[in-house]
C-alpha cells in the first residue's frame, strides 16, 4: 500500500492576516514521516490587489511569501488573471519556486504562457504517476481585452487527456472554476480522481464525491487549510479522505500580530511615497465630490458624455491636499474595470427605470463578490442623465431621450455582473476596457485635473 498526504488552499486573496499560521501548519505537515509522499497545492486567487502591500508589489510579496509554503504546484484565478495587466501576469511568477499548472490560457498568437504548463507528471517515490492539470474560470469577455485568450472547460480536457494518455495512474485537477463546473467536470471525465477547486468560495469540510470523483474546496481568504488522506494499491486510488482544518483553530505565536501588521504597513509606506494629485478643499470629508469626479473619469477613460457610479464603491472620500496612491487604494480597493456599453435610447430610458426601481432597496444592501471590496451598495449617481420619475421622462445632457437613438455610456463591470441591471448584460453592447482598472483610471484624471504643484511634492 501507499498513502499519500495532500494539503491545498484556494482563494487566499491577500489575506496575509492567516499566513503565520498557514505557514507553520503546512511545514509541520510537510514533515510526517507516517506517509510516503506530501504534496501541496494551490487552486488560485491567491493575491488581491485591495491589499496595500499587494497592490504596491502587484502581487511579488505574495509570489514571496508563497515560496515560503514550498507548494508542489498551483493554479491561477481570476484575480490573477484578470485583475492583473497582461504586462503584470506576464512576470508575476518570475521569482517563483512552484509550477503554475494552467492548459485552458494562450496567449494572441496561441502560444503557451512562458510562466505556465498545461499539465505536470509527479512520480511518487513508489513509481505511482501523478498527472496534474490545471484549469481556470473561463471568462472571454474580460480575458479577451486583456490580450488573453482562454479556452472553454471541455475542449481543453479533451485535448490535454489526448497529450497525456496512458502516462499516468493517478489523474488530479487543480480548478479555479468553482464547485458547479467542478460537478461538471466530475460527471464528464470519470477519470478524475481528485479535483482541488477554488473560485466560489464553498467550503467542503469533508470534500464532496460526484460518482467516482472527489472534490474538495476550502472556502475563502485562508480560513481553513485543506488536508486530504490519500489511499493506493498498484497504483491505483482505493481511498481519499478530505479533511479541512479551521486556521482559527491553529496555534497562535505572540510575534505574529507584528509580522500581520508589518505586511500592512510597508504597503502603506510604500503607496503612501507614490503622490498622485493636490486636490482642493472641496474634496475634504465630502463623498459626493469623490462620486462626482469618478463619473467625470470614467467618462473620459471611455470617451463618453455618461457615466454611472454608486457610492458603496467608495470607501471613504478623497481628502483635500495631497492624495497619494494609499488614499487612492483605501477609497476604491475594488479590482473593477471600465466598460463602455452602446444602448439604444429605449434601453438607456430601461436602464434608468431599473437603478431608479431599485434605489431604495440598493442604499442599503450588503453585497459581497463580483469584485466588490465593500459593504453596501450604496446610491447611484448619474453624469448626464437626469430623470423625472413622476412623468418617467429620461434627459440625457438636457434633452428628453431618443428611443431609436443609440447612446453610449460608462460604467463598470461589476454593474454588468450584478443581477439589478440586466439591460445590460442582455442588451447592452460592452467593451471591457483594459488595462487600467477603476481607482488607476481615477487617479490618472485627478492627476491630469489636479496636478501636483512644486511645493506639494517637496513638503508632503
Amino acid at each position: 500500500m501507499e498513502t499519500l498526504r495532500i494539503l491545498h488552499t484556494n482563494d487566499l486573496h491577500s489575506h496575509f492576516e492567516h499566513f503565520p499560521k498557514i505557514g507553520r501548519y503546512l511545514k509541520k505537515a510537510q514533515a510526517d514521516t507516517s506517509v510516503d509522499e506530501v504534496y501541496t497545492f494551490d487552486a488560485g486567487d491567491f493575491m488581491d490587489r485591495s491589499h496595500p502591500l499587494t497592490d504596491a508589489t502587484e502581487g511579488q510579496a505574495n509570489i514571496k511569501l508563497m515560496n515560503g509554503f514550498d507548494y508542489t504546484a498551483i493554479t491561477i484565478g481570476n484575480n490573477e488573471g484578470i485583475s492583473n495587466p497582461h504586462w503584470v501576469l506576464e512576470h508575476l511568477f518570475d521569482h517563483a519556486k512552484f509550477p503554475t499548472i494552467l492548459a485552458n490560457l494562450r496567449e494572441e498568437d496561441e502560444s503557451m504562457p512562458k510562466w505556465a504548463v498545461g499539465h505536470k507528471i509527479l512520480t511518487t517515490k513508489k513509481n505511482t504517476r501523478i498527472a496534474l492539470i490545471g484549469l481556470t474560470a473561463a471568462y472571454p469577455m474580460t480575458y479577451g481585452p486583456n490580450h488573453w485568450h482562454v479556452k472553454m472547460l471541455g475542449s481543453t480536457m479533451d485535448q490535454e487527456l489526448a497529450k497525456i494518455k496512458d502516462q499516468y495512474d493517478v489523474l488530479i485537477l487543480l480548478t479555479h472554476v468553482g464547485l458547479k463546473m467542478d460537478r461538471w467536470l466530475a460527471k464528464n471525465y470519470p477519470q478524475i480522481d481528485l479535483i482541488v477547486g477554488g473560485h466560489s468560495h464553498d467550503l467542503l469540510a469533508h470534500g464532496e464525491k460526484v460518482n467516482r470523483t472527489w472534490i474538495t474546496q476550502t472556502g475563502k481568504w485562508g480560513n481553513y487549510v485543506g488536508d486530504i488522506h490519500v489511499e493506493l494499491e498498484d497504483h491505483r486510488v482505493t481511498k481519499i479522505v478530505p479533511n479541512t482544518v479551521a486556521t482559527a483553530s491553529m496555534p497562535a505565536k505572540p510575534e505574529d500580530e507584528a509580522v500581520i501588521q508589518g505586511y500592512y504597513d510597508k504597503g502603506k509606506k510604500l503607496l503612501s511615497e507614490r503622490k498622485v494629485a493636490d486636490l482642493p478643499e472641496k474634496f475634504t470629508d465630502d463623498k459626493v465630490a469623490a462620486v462626482q469626479v469618478s463619473l467625470d473619469a470614467i467618462a473620459n477613460f471611455a470617451k463618453t458624455d455618461l457615466a454611472i457610479l454608486s457610492s458603496g464603491l467608495f470607501l471613504t472620500p478623497f481628502k483635500s491636499g495631497v492624495l497619494t496612491q494609499y488614499d487612492l487604494q483605501n477609497a476604491l480597493p475594488h479590482p473593477m474595470h471600465v466598460v463602455r456599453s452602446t444602448l439604444k435610447g429605449s434601453d438607456l430610458w430601461r436602464l434608468v427605470m431599473e437603478i431608479e426601481k431599485n434605489r431604495h432597496y440598493l442604499d442599503h444592501f450588503h453585497l459581497q463578490g463580483m469584485s466588490f471590496r465593500g459593504k453596501i451598495f450604496g446610491q447611484m449617481y448619474y453624469k448626464g442623465i437626469k430623470v423625472d420619475m413622476r412623468k418617467r421622462i429620461v434627459y440625457v445632457n438636457g434633452s428628453e431621450i431618443d428611443p431609436e437613438k443609440e447612446y453610449q455610456i460608462a460604467c463598470l463591470d461589476h454593474y454588468v455582473l450584478v443581477p439589478f441591471f440586466p439591460t445590460l448584460a442582455i442588451v447592452g453592447e460592452n467593451e471591457f476596457l483594459f488595462p487600467q482598472f477603476l481607482r488607476e483610471v481615477v487617479g490618472e484624471y485627478l492627476a491630469k485635473k489636479y496636478p501636483l504643484s512644486s511645493r506639494s511634492e517637496v513638503n508632503d
